[in-house]
């Protein structure tokens, strides 16, 4: 399981098995669950909740979309390494 970084005590990463999606992170409070909220990131640079199944609180949740979208290029990046495969987006 690739974990990206760590903000405000959230973990943002992705599961090593879902390389036949499209790029997307999930995120949790202390340690990755099963239960993670999942974004997706779009060609343009932004996100989308795909669901808030550990429901976050929105403004907390806000403020990590602020995060991700910062780090576009950078969680590509780790999606194409980890992968071995190109960028596939959900829209």
């Amino acid at each position: 399981m690739p974990n990206l970084f760590r903000i405000k005590g959230y973990y943002i990463y992705f599961w090593s098995n879902e390389n036949d999606e499209p790029v997307h992170v999930h995120i949790s409070e202390g340690q990755p669950t099963e239960n993670a909220t999942k974004i997706w990131l779009t060609s343009k640079g932004g996100c989308i909740v795909a669901h808030n199944k550990s429901k976050i609180p929105q403004a907390k949740l806000n403020d990590l979309l602020d995060a991700i979208q910062a780090q576009f290029f950078y969680i590509c990046q780790k999606w194409t390494s980890a992968f071995k495969s190109e960028v596939k987006f959900y829209c």
